[in-house]
Protein backbone atom coordinates (compact mmCIF):
# COMPACT_ATOMS: atom_id res chain seq x y z
CA UNK A 1 0.00 0.00 0.00
CA UNK A 2 1.05 3.58 -1.02
CA UNK A 3 0.82 6.29 1.66
CA UNK A 4 0.48 9.74 0.04
CA UNK A 5 3.33 12.20 1.27
CA UNK A 6 1.54 14.27 4.14
CA UNK A 7 -0.28 11.54 5.65
CA UNK A 8 2.12 10.56 7.98
CA UNK A 9 1.54 14.53 9.23
CA UNK A 10 -2.13 14.80 8.61
CA UNK A 11 -3.38 11.83 10.63
CA UNK A 12 -2.37 12.38 13.73
CA UNK A 13 -4.17 15.70 13.31
CA UNK A 14 -7.29 14.01 12.23
CA UNK A 15 -7.16 11.35 15.50
CA UNK A 16 -6.81 14.52 17.64
CA UNK A 17 -10.15 16.05 16.05
CA UNK A 18 -12.40 13.10 16.27
CA UNK A 19 -11.31 12.30 20.25
CA UNK A 20 -11.93 16.25 20.70
CA UNK A 21 -15.45 16.09 18.39
CA UNK A 22 -16.44 13.02 20.85
CA UNK A 23 -15.98 14.56 23.85
CA UNK A 24 -17.72 18.19 22.19
CA UNK A 25 -20.49 15.09 21.26
CA UNK A 26 -20.74 13.87 24.81
CA UNK A 27 -21.11 17.21 26.52
CA UNK A 28 -24.15 19.42 26.77
CA UNK A 29 -22.80 22.84 25.59
CA UNK A 30 -24.68 25.58 27.50
CA UNK A 31 -24.64 28.76 26.23
CA UNK A 32 -23.86 30.38 29.60
CA UNK A 33 -20.53 28.21 29.99
CA UNK A 34 -17.82 27.09 28.25
CA UNK A 35 -16.94 22.60 28.09
CA UNK A 36 -13.20 23.37 27.26
CA UNK A 37 -11.63 26.59 28.61
CA UNK A 38 -8.51 25.90 26.88
CA UNK A 39 -6.71 23.81 24.87
CA UNK A 40 -3.31 23.51 23.62
CA UNK A 41 -1.92 21.73 21.34
CA UNK A 42 1.29 19.93 21.30
CA UNK A 43 3.45 18.84 18.36
CA UNK A 44 6.05 15.95 18.91
CA UNK A 45 8.93 17.21 21.81
CA UNK A 46 6.49 19.87 23.17
CA UNK A 47 3.91 17.14 24.74
CA UNK A 48 6.67 15.69 26.91
CA UNK A 49 7.73 18.56 28.31
CA UNK A 50 4.04 20.20 29.06
CA UNK A 51 3.45 16.63 30.49
CA UNK A 52 6.50 17.03 33.14
CA UNK A 53 5.09 20.40 33.96
CA UNK A 54 1.59 19.11 34.38
CA UNK A 55 2.95 16.52 36.59
CA UNK A 56 5.41 18.53 38.86
CA UNK A 57 2.12 21.22 39.29
CA UNK A 58 -0.68 18.49 40.43
CA UNK A 59 -1.73 18.24 44.36
CA UNK A 60 -4.73 16.04 44.12
CA UNK A 61 -4.53 12.72 41.55
CA UNK A 62 -2.91 11.47 38.28
CA UNK A 63 -4.22 8.76 36.52
CA UNK A 64 -2.35 8.24 33.49
CA UNK A 65 -3.72 5.24 30.99
CA UNK A 66 -1.37 4.50 28.53
CA UNK A 67 0.02 1.45 25.61
CA UNK A 68 3.37 1.68 26.03
CA UNK A 69 5.33 3.39 28.72
CA UNK A 70 8.90 2.24 28.23
CA UNK A 71 11.36 3.58 30.41
CA UNK A 72 15.01 3.44 29.48
CA UNK A 73 18.31 3.57 32.09
CA UNK A 74 19.50 6.68 30.80
CA UNK A 75 19.67 10.49 33.03
CA UNK A 76 17.67 11.83 30.05
CA UNK A 77 15.58 9.37 29.34
CA UNK A 78 12.49 11.31 28.61
CA UNK A 79 9.90 8.45 30.06
CA UNK A 80 11.95 7.34 32.86
CA UNK A 81 11.77 11.28 33.57
CA UNK A 82 8.17 10.90 33.67
CA UNK A 83 8.39 8.00 35.61
CA UNK A 84 10.72 9.56 38.40
CA UNK A 85 7.42 12.81 38.53
CA UNK A 86 4.79 10.15 39.42
CA UNK A 87 6.61 8.69 41.75
CA UNK A 88 7.76 12.22 43.28
CA UNK A 89 3.98 13.12 42.88
CA UNK A 90 2.87 9.86 44.92
CA UNK A 91 5.44 10.83 47.77
CA UNK A 92 3.93 14.40 47.73
CA UNK A 93 0.41 12.81 48.31
CA UNK A 94 -1.00 12.55 45.08
CA UNK A 95 -3.02 9.79 44.40
CA UNK A 96 -1.41 8.09 41.26
CA UNK A 97 -2.73 5.74 39.06
CA UNK A 98 -0.90 4.25 36.17
CA UNK A 99 -2.77 1.93 33.74
CA UNK A 100 -0.97 0.01 31.23
CA UNK A 101 -1.86 -2.61 28.68
CA UNK A 102 -1.06 -5.59 29.07
CA UNK A 103 -1.10 -8.51 25.72
CA UNK A 104 -2.61 -11.96 25.28
CA UNK A 105 0.58 -12.58 23.56
CA UNK A 106 3.32 -14.00 26.19
CA UNK A 107 6.17 -13.25 24.55
CA UNK A 108 5.22 -9.84 23.43
CA UNK A 109 8.28 -7.23 23.87
CA UNK A 110 5.17 -4.40 25.30
CA UNK A 111 4.02 -6.71 27.94
CA UNK A 112 7.80 -6.98 29.19
CA UNK A 113 8.51 -3.32 28.46
CA UNK A 114 5.52 -2.16 30.25
CA UNK A 115 5.98 -4.74 33.27
CA UNK A 116 9.58 -3.05 34.07
CA UNK A 117 7.85 0.16 33.93
CA UNK A 118 5.40 -1.06 36.23
CA UNK A 119 7.97 -2.23 38.46
CA UNK A 120 9.86 0.68 39.22
CA UNK A 121 6.71 2.92 39.42
CA UNK A 122 5.17 0.32 42.30
CA UNK A 123 8.68 0.34 44.17
CA UNK A 124 8.09 4.28 44.03
CA UNK A 125 4.81 4.09 45.87
CA UNK A 126 2.93 4.48 42.72
CA UNK A 127 -0.52 2.13 41.90
CA UNK A 128 -0.69 0.02 38.91
CA UNK A 129 -2.96 -1.67 36.96
CA UNK A 130 -3.08 -3.75 33.80
CA UNK A 131 -5.87 -3.96 31.84
CA UNK A 132 -7.01 -7.65 30.27
CA UNK A 133 -5.08 -9.46 27.99
CA UNK A 134 -8.51 -9.78 26.16
CA UNK A 135 -8.91 -6.08 25.40
CA UNK A 136 -6.59 -4.02 24.00
CA UNK A 137 -6.11 -0.46 25.14
CA UNK A 138 -4.79 1.62 23.10
CA UNK A 139 -5.17 4.82 25.27
CA UNK A 140 -2.62 7.36 25.28
CA UNK A 141 -4.33 9.83 28.05
CA UNK A 142 -2.94 11.28 31.67
CA UNK A 143 -5.82 13.73 33.64
CA UNK A 144 -4.41 15.44 36.43
CA UNK A 145 -6.65 17.19 38.71
CA UNK A 146 -9.78 16.01 37.51
CA UNK A 147 -8.85 19.18 35.68
CA UNK A 148 -6.47 18.75 32.63
CA UNK A 149 -6.34 16.35 30.10
CA UNK A 150 -3.54 15.42 28.10
CA UNK A 151 -5.03 13.26 25.53
CA UNK A 152 -3.28 12.16 21.87
CA UNK A 153 -1.13 9.63 19.97
CA UNK A 154 2.06 9.78 22.15
CA UNK A 155 3.06 6.40 23.73
CA UNK A 156 5.28 7.49 26.84
CA UNK A 157 8.49 5.87 24.49
CA UNK A 158 11.75 8.05 24.21
CA UNK A 159 10.94 7.41 20.54
CA UNK A 160 7.32 8.74 20.55
CA UNK A 161 8.34 11.71 22.96
CA UNK A 162 11.46 13.05 20.81
CA UNK A 163 12.00 11.33 17.61
CA UNK A 164 8.12 10.28 15.94
CA UNK A 165 5.88 12.95 14.63
CA UNK A 166 3.28 12.77 16.84
CA UNK A 167 0.44 15.06 18.06
CA UNK A 168 -1.20 15.44 21.04
CA UNK A 169 -3.33 18.33 23.18
CA UNK A 170 -3.54 19.39 26.78
CA UNK A 171 -7.51 19.79 27.56
CA UNK A 172 -8.12 22.25 30.50
CA UNK A 173 -11.59 20.99 31.24
CA UNK A 174 -13.25 19.46 34.53
CA UNK A 175 -16.20 18.18 32.73
CA UNK A 176 -13.90 16.32 29.95
CA UNK A 177 -11.45 15.34 33.23
CA UNK A 178 -14.92 13.64 34.25
CA UNK A 179 -15.70 11.91 31.22
CA UNK A 180 -12.16 10.60 30.55
CA UNK A 181 -11.95 8.87 33.72
CA UNK A 182 -15.54 7.45 33.39
CA UNK A 183 -14.10 6.09 30.40
CA UNK A 184 -11.15 4.46 32.09
CA UNK A 185 -13.15 3.21 34.63
CA UNK A 186 -15.01 0.60 32.21
CA UNK A 187 -11.69 -0.57 30.98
Amino acid sequence: MTVKPGWNRLFPVLVCTAFLELFRATVPLHAETSVISRISLLPNREYGEALLIGLRAARSSIVCSCYLFKTGEGRHNLPRRIAEELIRASRRGVDVTVILEKSGELSDRLNDDNSATASLLVKGGVRVRFDSPLTTSHDKVVIIDRRYVYLGSHNLTQAALLHNNELSVRIDSPEIAEQALSFLERE
